[in-house]
């Protein structure tokens, strides 16, 4: 299936001369989510990543927010368009922004100024052992979170979700009350305590039609995964979204440090073997084409 054309739905790029990464600054240590960062924590460009796709029909992608410093969100957002406007890549940007700042609008309507930026992604996952959180408190929680996710629709920006499945009980109420907001489930939802806490939480997103999931990281329950152990785990999450709604994703380079592109390109064609021709182009590029409006065609 390499012809088939590949819209990447989630990748990352940095210049390390150009914007400031705390995640990717030493020192480094094994014991975050992710294990140690030190292996990517170096300079990626689109050539870069073009490299390590090659061999693949690389239609699109899309930009995802790649962890730089609050300060530098919209530096991030500039450097991309400018990218996008040279080179025809990134697709679509998904900008960062912190939606329990109350001052978000703000930094909304100045991403939402940049023709490429289609969505926003504010990382929330919070987890009570302090090797796997990523911040302080449960911001989706707190009212002023629920505030800024509300102030999304205004600006035409989609939502990308990183949360743990003990979180989904919060988001799904900010996500009922705004469902004209297309919402992409990042990683799988990150079953990292287990697939029965994620199967009794999944049906709380399943449930609503705007939202979507992303085929990716799979290194966030496995490190060291191997095809044959995620197949019927994809293969059920195929099951519960629909292959309308799951977005094959590489996530490069941070799921470089659990496996190769080939790896990940090769196990989304063995999943997506079983569906019909129109099925596996959805996944594998049409839904990301239609739910980011990137306008692709393909």
């Amino acid at each position: 299936m390499r012809d088939i054309p590949f819209v990447d739905a989630h990748v990352h790029l940095w210049d390390l001369e150009r914007i400031s990464y705390p995640w990717l600054t030493p020192p480094f240590a094994d014991d975050g989510p992710n294990g140690s960062v030190a292996p990517i924590a170096k300079t990626y460009l689109l050539d870069d990543y073009l490299a390590d796709a090659e061999g693949w029909t690389i239609a699109g992608m899309v930009h995802v927010d790649a962890g730089a410093a609050a300060s530098g969100a919209l530096d991030e957002t500039e450097w991309l368009q400018n990218m996008a406007d040279e080179r025809g890549l990134p697709s679509g940007i998904v900008a960062f922004a912190s939606l329990d700042d109350p001052d978000v609008e703000r930094l909304l309507a100045a991403h939402a100024e940049h023709r490429n930026v289609r969505g926003i992604r504010h990382i929330v996952n919070w987890h009570a052992d302090p090797r796997r959180t990523y911040c302080a408190r449960d911001v989706t929680a707190d009212p002023i979170w629920q505030r800024g996710f509300d102030r999304l629709g205004k600006y035409g920006l989609s939502f990308d979700l990183q949360c743990y499945p003990g979180q989904f009980a919060n988001v799904a109420q900010a996500i009922v009350r705004n469902p004209e907001v297309p919402v992409i489930l990042n990683h799988c939802g990150m079953p990292v305590d287990g697939l029965d806490q994620w199967r009794a939480e999944i049906e709380r997103l399943t449930a609503l039609p705007n939202v979507a999931v992303k085929m990716s990281g799979f290194g966030f329950i496995e490190r060291a995964w191997k095809p044959e152990a995620m197949l019927p785990f994809a293969r059920e999450l195929i099951d519960r979204f629909g292959p309308d709604r799951v977005l094959f994703a590489s996530d490069f380079p941070t799921d470089k440090l659990f496996c190769d592109f080939a790896q990940i390109l090769e196990t989304f064609t063995e999943i997506a073997s079983g569906f019909g021709d129109d099925e596996r182009r959805a996944m594998f590029g049409r839904n990301a084409d239609r739910i980011y409006r990137l306008g692709l065609g393909v």
